[in-house]
């Protein structure tokens, strides 16, 4: 009889450990990445003082890789892409091949809010410093290019001595903060979100304590929903509490680049005098809480998605307010899309005037002249927008028909077609050290182009076809929540060359429709092409749509051979 092999006793399998995400709250403290040794080293805030005391006076040569790269962008200053290096070799080369000289510089302006004043102001400065530059975005920011490190204590003293700053327009910190254009002078605004705005303005940005988060942190406050509030790190969207009257909803954790996500509800009524507060407690909760160890997942929308609206809400409550919020209920999803375009009246009798550059290329020497037709018409205050828009407020009603002929004459249609009122466009491989197309001047063409060959169709458009272009997959231009998102990449054309081309997506929205665009397995548009697909498509739409339908939801159900 054979002798029974002796068995070895199994050992209980491990608990795989899991990895710390930098999250300071719990401890994980040391610098993880690149960034956040960076930080460690320096507070960024710091470089303002190098910038104005060293660098000014022995120029681009002088600049520490480490502040050149990194800490410049808490004063708004990016290094601009050389010219001359196409979109094939965005990703490699090595960042100083990809340098220029110069640079980008957004001015914060929170809210978009201007008086005539400040936009002369930032005119003058394009003019004098940015060869004309001053584009603007989505994020209601006027963007310079062009700008000798020199000059950068000149324009700063410039822009806040007429009350403006480019403090904490990047790098990891609470960015501009959007507002309504049309906060306090709108009929159908829930409440006006500017006091809270300039409270948190006033007590948070610029203090080093908030200075240093995982990643860039945006905000939108208005008593409209007309900020895009479902892609925001926070957002405060303006509501009618049954009980306690106007106030604000609360949403957390939305964002796009190339992981997309809405914001989440936390079902929270705040009054207004209470929104900084609990601005202050979500930014806490992401600085302790966010996750730094990797810089992919180092936005706020991850530690939402991980832990849920409710988990959330009780952290900020327990941890960080010591006190309950009340319960509220959501916004009110507007009917048609809202971008301030045209003339519209106002609560106090006068008239707002929204008038439309192409993808938000301007120039200094517009800025200059939208001032002065302004001030012409009697009004001294001006608005940019979410859109890409601007906006003159307080027009009294007989100066709107020269207002708009002034607009007219600089390239300011009030009265755009639905291209030109549609189409938005980040910076691109013009300027863009992360862009693999062109963006800008491909809008421009595009808009002209449309113009032309879908005039027949175009009044019959109850709202106009949204067309975002951006130059990378960082959805600057937010090209997930567009009727028509084209995200550009390097595409094979017909003949098998490698070409500009962008992937399309297609019935992205907000409001009624949030949710992102849908994409066609595979397809793939070149630049030479764009104009032909987008005419295409929109023609099956206005064939194909049922009475009232709109773009989004055309999209969704309409066979992909009406789609390519």
């Amino acid at each position: 009889m054979a002798t029974p092999t002796r068995q070895t006793p199994a050992r209980p399998a491990r608990a795989k450990q899991k990895r710390g995400e930098g999250q300071w709250a719990l401890g994980y403290r040391e610098p993880l990445n690149p960034n956040e040794r960076s930080k460690k080293d320096d507070h960024p805030l710091n470089v303002r003082a190098r910038i104005e005391n060293i660098y000014a006076h022995r120029g681009f040569d002088a600049i520490d890789p480490g502040d050149l790269r990194g800490r410049f962008r808490w004063f708004g200053l990016y290094t601009q892409r050389k010219p001359g290096i196409d979109g094939g070799r965005t990703a490699t080369l090595e960042p100083e091949e990809l340098d220029d000289r110069y640079f980008m510089l957004r001015v914060r302006l929170d809210g978009g809010a201007l008086t005539t004043e400040q936009l002369t102001v930032l005119g003058e400065i394009s003019q004098a410093y940015a060869r004309d530059t001053a584009d603007i975005t989505d994020r209601q920011n006027i963007q310079y290019h062009w700008i000798r490190i020199e000059d950068v204590p000149t324009i700063w003293q410039k822009l806040e001595n007429a009350g403006m700053t480019t403090m904490e327009a990047c790098g990891d910190s609470p960015r501009v903060m959007l507002g309504s254009p049309v906060a306090g002078i709108s009929a159908d605004e829930v409440i006006d979100g500017t006091p809270a705005l300039d409270e948190i303005k006033r007590r948070y940005i610029g203090k080093p304590e908030f200075a240093n988060l995982p990643r860039k942190f945006k905000t939108a406050i208005s008593g409209l929903p007309d900020v895009a509030h479902e892609i925001h790190d926070v957002a405060f969207v303006g509501v009618n509490h049954p009980e306690h009257g106007p106030g604000f909803d609360v949403w957390v954790g939305g964002g796009l680049s190339t992981n997309p996500m809405l914001g989440q509800r936390l079902g929270a009524w705040v009054p207004r005098d209470e929104v900084p507060d609990v601005w202050e407690g979500v930014i806490s909760i992401f600085r302790d809480y966010g996750y730094r160890r990797l810089r992919s997942r180092a936005r706020i929308k991850f530690l939402v998605k991980d832990w849920g609206a409710e988990k959330f809400r009780q952290v900020l409550q327990d941890e960080y307010l010591k006190r309950e919020l009340i319960d509220g209920p959501p916004p009110e999803n507007p009917a048609l899309p809202v971008d301030h375009v045209g003339v519209h009246p106002q609560v106090d009798g006068n008239f707002y005037v929204g008038a439309a550059p192409i993808a938000g290329r301007a120039s200094g020497g517009t800025l200059v002249a939208v001032a002065k037709a302004a001030e012409r018409a009697g009004s001294t205050r001006v608005r940019l927008t979410p859109l890409q828009k601007i906006v003159v407020l307080d027009v009294a009603e007989a100066q709107v028909p020269a207002l708009e002929a002034e607009l007219a004459e600089i390239g300011l249609e009030t009265k755009p077609s639905p291209w030109r009122r549609g189409v938005m466009a980040c910076t691109g491989l013009e300027f863009c050290k992360l862009a693999i197309v062109e963006t800008k001047a491909r809008a421009q063409q595009l808009v002209a182009d449309l113009e032309k060959s879908l005039a027949d169709i175009q009044d019959g458009l109850d709202t106009p076809v949204t067309v975002h272009l951006n130059g990378c997959p960082n959805s600057c231009a937010r090209i997930q929540t567009a009727d028509i998102g084209l995200k550009g990449q390097i595409v094979t054309d017909a003949d098998g060359n490698q070409v500009e081309g962008f992937q399309v997506h297609l019935g992205g929205g907000l409001g009624l429709d949030a949710g992102f665009g849908r994409k066609l397995r595979g397809h793939k548009v070149t630049s030479g092409e764009l104009t032909g697909y987008v005419e295409r498509v929109v023609r099956n739409y206005v064939a194909g749509r049922e009475p009232g339908e709109r773009f989004p939801q055309w999209a969704a159900r309409a066979e992909e051979s009406a789609l390519q």
